[in-house]
């Protein structure tokens, strides 16, 4: 790694938290219910302490928890179906993995025990300055506030998006997504990894519980891990601003609420030993549950041309100014839950 990733923790009455300069990750957190249990919903990649992750990304090597993409996705060369075109706008550094703050170490800001901020500058020839953030314990509940802003160095439009990692129990089907209210549910154009695909591509669905497959059958993509070893997306458009993960076997709900108005769409990555390469090995098994305002992770040039979402009214990206700075505000929390 380029430099030493550096750690900041709290904790605080309903909880304790760690959040690191690589890439500005928040995680892990444990949280402690009311009926006294601890509970840690964010995923932490399993190869951190592996020697061989120098060689990865930067956005690999200590993966985990929740952090921003700006802009998200990665442009790159891609094989895409009628009605997708990659003429939207692109930038020196468009091709770096979810943006340069997700592979570079972010500077400490105001750090005590309430609070732990955080920035990270970027080039000098990228479209935006700045990103600050700031995580903040809500003091009387298990439940963590982050506020994101983003100040721009030139107009531009960009996709970009929150990318909340959980961790999922050994048994099929025992965590239950449950997202709000959303309008329609997409697949995927093409392959997120090869050989590894599980939902039929390019398509739309009602609902989440009913997604097509491959093979042709109709599956309830609600209920996680997978039973099928797969790497593959859906994105749920005109979602109002809320999900939630039902641990069944362990008893407890996390829940993610965030403004709608900034990220129209909810992203479900699905990675479910469908990468066989290292650091995965096809053991990697995580939920990604991410707001954006983007096509799916297919980066500025695909997300800001004429694509599918845009012309059904779904915000594929964001327009940004100098001297106006943008702000949006999230929060991750638990509470108990039935058990089943």
């Amino acid at each position: 790694m380029s430099a030493e990733t550096t750690r900041r923790a709290l904790a605080w009455a309903h909880g304790c938290l760690s959040v690191q300069s690589l890439g500005g990750m928040l995680g892990p957190v444990l949280f402690l219910l009311p009926d006294g249990r601890q509970v840690s919903p964010l995923h932490v990649a399993p190869w951190g302490n592996d020697p061989e992750r120098e060689t990865l990304p930067e956005i690999l090597q200590q993966l985990r928890g929740e952090w921003p993409c700006v802009p998200f996705g990665s442009d790159t060369n891609r094989s895409l179906p009628a009605g997708w075109s990659a003429t939207g706008e692109s930038f020196e550094g468009a091709g770096v993995p979810h943006g340069h703050g997700s592979n570079v170490h972010w500077t400490w800001g105001d750090c005590d025990v309430r609070q732990i901020t955080m920035e990270c500058h970027y080039p000098d020839d990228h479209p935006i300055r700045l990103l600050r953030r700031r995580i903040v314990p809500d003091q009387s509940a298990a439940a963590i506030d982050i506020t994101l802003e983003i100040e721009a160095r030139r107009p531009c439009r960009l996709p970009i998006g929150l990318h909340p990692t959980f961790r999922l129990s050994p048994r099929p089907g025992s965590v239950v997504i449950e997202p709000g209210a959303y309008d329609r549910v997409w697949s995927v154009p093409g392959d997120v990894e090869p050989g590894a695909a599980l939902f039929t591509p390019d398509r739309q669905w009602s609902s989440l519980d009913k997604a097509e497959a491959r093979c042709g059958a109709t599956m309830d993509a609600t209920q996680v891990p997978l039973m099928e070893d797969t790497e593959d997306l859906l994105q749920l458009s005109g979602i109002d601003g809320s999900v939630a993960l039902h641990y069944r076997d362990e008893g407890f709900r996390a829940r993610l609420s965030w403004q709608k108005e900034h990220f129209p769409s909810l992203l479900l990555w699905y990675s479910n030993r469908g990468r066989k390469a290292y650091p995965w090995d096809g053991r990697h098994v995580a939920l990604g549950v991410e707001p954006i305002a983007s096509a799916f992770d297919l980066g500025p040039s695909i997300s800001t041309a004429a694509n599918p979402l845009a012309a059904s009214g779904i915000a594929t990206a964001i327009a940004f100014e100098p001297g106006h700075t943008f702000t949006t505000r999230y929060r991750l929390s638990v509470e108990a839950a039935r058990l089943g």
